[in-house]
């Protein structure tokens, strides 16, 4: 996957937001299974059919992606050992570029430079942004604790 396909971004329209939404729901009738492999049906515009085995897991992945859609989001998929630029990293972690960089050469995410630019693997970020997200939902519970003892309002 290059950079331009990442970069190429569209919103689903209100057709594709409810095929989204009926498609999701008839998936996730199907997801609570035990086998590792389920097959679906697919039919062409002259109505040849194809069955097709797909891993249980990918079709959960395939169920997420619809659930986003049907909620007017648009959805990329990243492999995870996917490069990032620092915009696409920065916007991610929710970001500015420049705060980014600032982590990056503060040494608090991995990365690695091609010539003049740097790359950041999305592994990387997704491990950085899960414990900036638990140290934050830390001290949120240390603030609405103090201010409980305290009696600040929260009774």
């Amino acid at each position: 996957m290059t950079t331009t396909d990442r970069a190429c971004t569209t919103l689903p329209d209100e057709s594709q937001i409810a095929v989204a939404v009926e498609s999701s729901r008839q998936i996730a009738a199907f997801l609570s299974t035990k086998f590792e492999t389920q097959r679906i049906e697919l039919v062409d515009q002259d109505q040849q059919r194809e069955v097709v085995e797909v891993p249980t897991f990918a079709l959960r992945l395939l169920g997420d992606i619809l659930n986003e859609l049907a909620l007017g989001n648009a959805v990329k998929v990243v492999p995870i050992h996917a490069e990032l630029t620092t915009q696409e990293g920065a916007d991610l972690l929710n970001v500015s570029r420049p705060h980014l960089v600032k982590l990056l050469d503060e040494g608090k995410l991995p990365h690695t430079k091609i010539g003049s630019h740097r790359r950041v693997k999305f592994a990387d970020l997704m491990s950085y942004k899960e414990k900036r997200d638990q140290a934050s939902h830390a001290a949120m519970n240390e603030l609405a604790s103090q201010a409980q003892e305290l009696g600040i309002g929260y009774e």
